[in-house]
């Protein structure tokens, strides 16, 4: 196989709307919940903008209510377990253009991981799944550091885990924080346009170093990114 050109050392994923598309199952359980409950579906463009943000923020949409409302936890518990039951015959896929290129960065020796704010119960269910967790380099989730994404702990330790240089690895994410998150650890932001992202999302103005329009546009700026 082809090899990249490029002297970048890591390339490290955000998993929901950059790596995987989870949108179909999170709209899924989140119709049978609405179903349960006796509640109006929610729209799936609207399920899909908000993946991103977690589960807590699906709660909030669907039922329209704070976490600090009486039926918060008892909804978002009830989430979780349907969402887990369906990564048992997940319907997630890699975006297109995604399984090429890790093919391609295993070919060129260049290590590649996943950082995400997915709970790694979900996470390890999900890459086994879709046999990407023995590929992955490094998995770090929020129970392996003590502040989540934007902050920069768990970048930092992925480079830590591949003993790569910040300054020659890159993050793709498709949300501001992972942009925040990138610059905070002084690595390479490259924002995913492909993602989850709301209409009104002005992604240019996460001041991230490179944007791409698809998953397939990865390889390509890769290529350009070369240090002597």
């Amino acid at each position: 196989m082809e090899t990249l050109s490029t002297s970048i050392q890591c390339v490290l994923f955000d998993l929901d709307g950059t790596l995987i598309d989870t949108a179909a199952d999170f709209q899924q359980v989140l119709n049978i919940l609405m179903d349960k409950e006796g509640r109006q579906r929610v729209p799936s463009e609207r399920i899909n903008q908000t993946v991103s943000d977690g589960a807590r923020a699906l709660v909030k949409l669907a039922f329209e209510i704070d976490e600090d409302h009486a039926d918060f936890g008892r909804y978002l518990e009830q989430l979780l377990d349907l969402y887990y039951e369906q990564l048992q015959h997940t319907v997630a896929r890699p975006y297109p253009g995604v399984l090429e290129l890790l093919e391609k960065l295993e070919a060129s020796n260049i290590l590649w991981g996943i950082v995400t704010n997915k709970p790694e119960k979900y996470t390890r269910l999900l890459l086994e799944k879709l046999d990407l967790l023995q590929r992955c380099g490094t998995l770090v989730c929020p129970e392996h550091v003590s502040a989540r994404k934007p902050n920069p702990e768990p970048l930092l330790l992925a480079c830590k885990q591949l003993d790569c240089d910040t300054e020659r690895t890159v993050y793709i994410g498709d949300h501001i924080r992972d942009m925040q998150a990138a610059k905070n650890a002084e690595i390479i932001a490259i924002a995913a346009q492909y993602g989850y992202l709301a209409p009104d999302t002005s992604i240019d103005q996460w001041n991230a170093d490179f944007i791409i329009k698809s998953a397939g546009d990865t390889e390509n700026l890769l290529s350009i990114l070369k240090f002597t």
